[in-house]
Order: structure tokens, then C-alpha cells, then sequence
């Protein structure tokens, strides 16, 4: 059985002060080169790294990551040690940027020392249902059916990417049937496509929120009457109507409905200003009271006009519950510190982009026990709850703390989740099992181009490179994610996980490791046959900073150290 293998420290560990002397940090590992399998783990000898508080040594950083070792036991068997639990791995092993590769094509297409642009970042290898046949600087990528693929075959024989930077020339030649589907359909076109009998408009869900903080230290925000004839009063849907963009929606819960347990339990309140007054009365203000709006200029991806929004809430709160706000733009360098440190007395507007797919990564930061001032005093039943589905990988068990967690949220009223921004994609009429990913991995070998045997793809622009460990571009990892696959796999209609290359990853039952099965027989488009050393190496070159395969470039494994907390021999900090 082949099996990886990822260990904790363990949920107790804290960070250490103890200065890690050089001699002792572990050293990179080699990839393996192909052949037999080899049992190997990284790091390979000396201590197995843990969060450090204090940097080893003048050359390095202190270690704030959450990877302790990584094992191939067994030609199969990967086994994934932690330093503390982690009940998001399998949402973030699904990634394209951990998308694996042959450990030998790693060594023979990125050079010793990572610097300048390798060869891996056009010339790929993967095992996914695609591979790359051609890249034509300028003009277009071709994708051919690999037919050696381990999973069901394309529907289609080739996928072409190419990009246009406008958007109204992406819907001419849709309409025009030169192309089978375009990305981000802008707004002004939306009913034209939705009305074309040729085509068909494929709404992408936003994974972002925009909302309403309310700060509970002052009055008369801590009272939970005010906060909830607030959250009565404003007519959200109107927001969405004027303010946003095509495919966005008015949110039902904080978190999106397409990450697992999002929109667990009841959703939030209807529009009811009579109701609202009534409250708003009962807390002793049936005359309002003043106060203001706090917000900056410059607009964000959860925000596109946040003056017109600011105006259009001074408008409803007047009309429908007779609170006097006054505007107030804050400065753009102080307004996050200014919020988290819970210095915003009035109602402020601010948002959240999805940091990993997962419930824990959109509720943890603002309404955990460790969450910031923002919204004032913390509620302690929110956090309690919030522990308990971080506590289980359970589907059932994590859903039912999140429900309770979102109905804590809905009665305590700390914000109001407004809206999520959300974008559009289209496609000729004919185009079987088409659909728009609301992570922008849209699967196209699922996709049947009518009686055409290739399926052409308009996107916004060309990617700078497919290494997918090295790319955060959406088009890039689009393209990745058709040849390239990792461990596990997102839904292309939602956020949720499947195993892809490991048939299950399972964790102990403190979540701090993960011990992995990967399938038989899945090969390389090279012909390389997949093993747990590939996986191995996969994650090693991004994990250490030292490791000679690790590129240099600006960005290089970039999601890599955001979402397992940073790397392995990290450089000293700048000062």
C-alpha cells in the first residue's frame, strides 16, 4: 500500500525559545531520481523542525511554519507530520500549487539554485486528464487528451486557451462562434447574454464578503437590540442590485454557501423596517441617534464602490430607522490597524477575501477566541463553538458546531454580512456540462463541445508561467489545474474536496497526522510512474528555502508559505 505520512509535534507544543544551533538544523534532502522506490523523508536528518520564537542563527529566520516531516514509507504511503492540528489539510493539499510532479523532471528542469526562469515554468508534466502540447508565446495554449489518464478520459480531444483583455471582444467572438466559452462577462452585457437563445450565462459564486461592523464598546452598539434593528432595517438586497457586479448575490450567512458548512444553520435576517423600528424603539431610541460611517475610498475585490455604498447606507438608515450617520473616509495607512485594534466607534466598512477554502479560514480571524478588537468584546459561546469544528474532521460534527457557530453569529449580530462579489463566465448554448468555478478551476474535461472535438477557452490574459507551485495568476492555475493534480481535488461547482491522486488521506485524531494512500498505476505524461517519493519532493522543494530545487524567484512558492505558515530555513527577516 502506498501511503504518505504527515506528523505533528503534537496540539501542545508552544514555541520554543531555545536558539537552534547551525550544526543541527536539518539538512535538504536530495530528490530522488527515478527507479525503484526509496523510503525517504524530509527533512532527512538532524531535528524535525517545530515553530521556533527566536531565529537559529544570523543567515536564518525563526521557523513559523506547521510541517514538521514529511515520509514515503511505502511506494504508496505518504505520511504528513504536523506541529499542531490542522483540520484544513485536505483543503489545502487540493490546491493546484501542491499539484505533484516527477521528482527526476523536478531535477532535470529547474536549476541548482533557483534563479532566472526555469524550464518547468513551460515545459510541464503532469497526470491529469490533459497534457500540454504546445505553448504559442502570444497567441494560444493547446491541451491534448492524455490518453493514458488513470480517471474517466475528456470529453473533448483538446482544450485551447487563448485571452483577450477586453471584454466586450470576448463576447464578439463567442457570438460570433469562434470560441465555445469566454471568462468574466461584464455587467453591462449580462442580460444580452441571458438572452441569446446561442448561448447560456454561467453565474460565478463570489468566495469574498462585504459587511457592516458594529463595535459593541460603544454605545449604543452594545446593545444586541440596536445591533439587531440595524441588521432588520438595511435592505441588502438593494445594495447588490446598485452596487455590484454580475454573478454577486446578497450574502445569506458570512461565509460563502459553496465552502463545506458555510451556510450551516439559519440564514440571516429579512429586510423589515417596521419591525426594526419597533426594536429600536424598545432599546430606547425611537428617534435614532447619531452616528457614523467609516470606510476607505479605494476600492477592494468585496467592495467596488464603497462612497456609493457609504451614501446609499446614510440613505436607509435615515429612511428606515431614523439614525443620522455622517461619512467619515479614513485614512487608506491606519484603517485596518484602526479596526482590529477596535478604535472604530461607529458602523465601518470592511470585507474578507477567502484566505484557503475552508469555514475555519473565513470565521477563525474575525470571530474567534484569538480574533482582533474589531467588533469590540468577544463573544464567548462564537468561540466555543468555532473550537469545537476545528476540533474533528467529522463532516457531520464539524457541520453542526459551524450551524451553531453561524446562528451565534446571526443572534449577537457583531457585523452584517452584506454581499459577495461575484463575476460571470458564458458559453455557446451547446456546450454540454458547462459551469463557472467559483475557484476559477472550471474542470473543461467534463465539458461536451457539442460535435466539435476541441473546446476553445477565452480568458483575460496570458499566463506568465504553469509551474503551478510558483503561480498565483488565475489563469495559470486554471491551466494547471487541467494537467497538473494534487493529493485531492476540488469540486469544480463548489469548494468542497475528492481525493485525486491519493485514494484517502486520514488524519489521527488530534489532526496532527495525516497519513496518505496513493493510487496504483497513475503514470507521468513522460511515462514516470507516480510514487510516494514524488510527493515527497513535490513538497520539499517549496518547503525549504534551502533546498536546491527551491526557485528564487519573486513569488516562488508563494501560497505554499501563507497557508502552512511559512518555510523551512526561512531567510532573515528584513529589517
Amino acid at each position: 500500500m502506498l501511503a504518505i505520512l504527515v506528523a505533528a509535534c503534537g496540539s501542545t507544543v508552544r514555541p520554543s525559545t531555545t536558539v537552534i544551533p547551525t550544526q543541527s538544523r536539518p539538512s535538504a534532502t536530495p530528490v530522488p531520481s527515478s527507479g525503484p522506490f526509496v523510503a525517504t523523508a524530509y527533512p532527512a536528518d538532524g531535528d524535525a523542525p517545530c515553530r521556533q520564537a527566536e531565529a537559529p542563527d544570523a543567515d536564518h529566520g525563526p521557523y513559523t511554519g506547521n510541517l514538521k516531516r514529511i515520509t514515503a514509507s511505502a511506494a504508496t504511503t505518504v505520511v504528513f507530520e504536523l506541529c499542531g492540528p490542522d483540520v484544513a489539510f485536505l483543503s489545502k493539499v487540493a490546491a493546484p500549487a501542491f499539484a505533484i510532479n516527477d521528482a527526476a523532471w523536478l531535477k532535470s528542469h529547474i536549476r541548482t539554485g533557483g534563479s532566472g526562469v526555469q524550464a518547468i515554468a513551460s515545459e510541464v508534466n503532469g497526470t491529469g486528464p490533459y497534457r500540454l502540447e504546445r505553448w504559442d508565446r502570444g497567441s494560444e495554449i493547446s491541451l491534448a487528451r492524455n490518453d493514458s489518464y488513470w480517471g474517466t478520459p475528456a470529453k473533448n480531444e483538446r482544450v485551447i486557451v487563448r485571452w483577450r483583455d477586453s471584454a466586450a471582444q470576448r463576447l464578439v467572438e463567442l457570438q460570433g462562434a469562434t470560441v465555445d466559452g469566454i471568462d468574466d462577462v461584464e455587467t453591462a452585457t449580462v442580460s444580452a447574454v441571458s438572452g441569446d437563445v446561442s448561448l447560456q450565462l454561467q453565474p460565478r459564486p463570489g468566495l469574498n464578503v462585504f459587511y457592516l461592523g458594529l463595535n459593541n464598546t460603544y454605545a449604543p452598539f452594545g446593545d444586541e437590540r440596536v445591533r439587531r434593528a440595524i441588521a432588520m432595517g438595511i435592505d441588502r438586497p438593494r445594495f447588490v442590485e446598485r452596487f455590484f457586479p454580475a454573478g454577486s448575490e446578497i450574502a445569506s450567512h458570512y461565509t460563502p454557501c459553496s465552502i463545506p458548512s458555510g451556510c450551516a444553520g439559519g440564514p440571516w435576517y429579512e429586510f423589515d423596517p417596521l419591525q426594526a423600528k419597533e426594536m429600536l424603539a424598545a432599546a430606547g431610541y425611537p428617534d435614532g441617534f447619531d452616528t457614523k460611517i467609516q470606510y476607505r475610498e479605494a476600492p477592494r475585490p468585496y467592495l467596488p464602490d464603497p462612497t456609493g455604498v457609504a451614501t446609499e447606507l446614510k440613505t436607509q438608515l435615515l429612511d428606515n430607522l431614523g439614525i443620522r450617520a455622517e461619512l467619515v473616509v479614513e485614512p487608506e495607512e491606519t484603517f485596518l490597524a484602526d479596526a482590529n485594534a477596535g478604535k472604530l466607534e461607529g458602523i465601518h466598512l470592511l470585507g474578507q477575501n477567502m484566505s484557503f477554502p475552508d469555514i475555519g479560514g473565513f470565521l477563525d480571524p474575525r470571530f474567534g477566541s484569538s480574533a482582533s478588537n474589531e467588533f469590540g468584546k468577544r463573544f464567548a459561546d462564537i468561540g466555543k463553538a468555532l473550537t469545537s469544528g476545528r476540533a474533528t474532521a467529522d463532516g457531520g460534527a464539524r457541520t453542526a458546531a459551524y450551524a451553531k457557530a453561524n446562528d451565534l453569529i446571526r443572534s449577537h449580530v457583531p457585523m452584517i454580512p452584506v454581499a459577495r462579489v461575484g463575476s460571470a463566465a458564458a458559453f455557446r448554448a451547446d456546450v454540454g456540462v458547462a459551469g463557472a468555478s467559483p475557484l476559477r478551476l472550471e474542470r473543461f474535461a467534463s465539458m461536451t463541445p457539442g460535435d466539435r472535438r476541441q473546446l476553445v477557452w477565452l480568458t483575460t490574459a496570458e499566463p506568465p508561467g504553469l509551474y503551478c507551485a510558483n503561480e498565483s495568476d488565475a489563469v495559470a492555475t486554471l491551466v494547471c489545474a487541467q494537467y497538473a493534480e494534487s493529493l485531492y481535488a476540488y469540486d469544480p461547482a463548489g469548494a468542497s474536496v475528492t481525493p485525486s491522486l491519493a485514494k484517502r488521506c486520514a488524519p489521527n485524531p488530534e489532526l496532527t497526522v495525516w497519513t496518505c494512500t496513493l493510487r496504483g498505476a497513475v503514470v507521468f505524461h513522460d511515462g514516470a510512474t507516480l510514487d510516494a517519493g514524488d510527493v515527497v519532493a513535490s513538497y520539499a522543494v517549496q518547503w525549504d528555502a534551502e533546498h536546491p530545487l527551491h526557485t528564487a524567484e519573486e513569488g516562488a512558492a508563494a501560497q505554499f508559505g501563507a497557508w502552512f505558515g511559512g518555510f523551512l530555513n526561512p531567510p532573515p527577516a528584513t529589517p
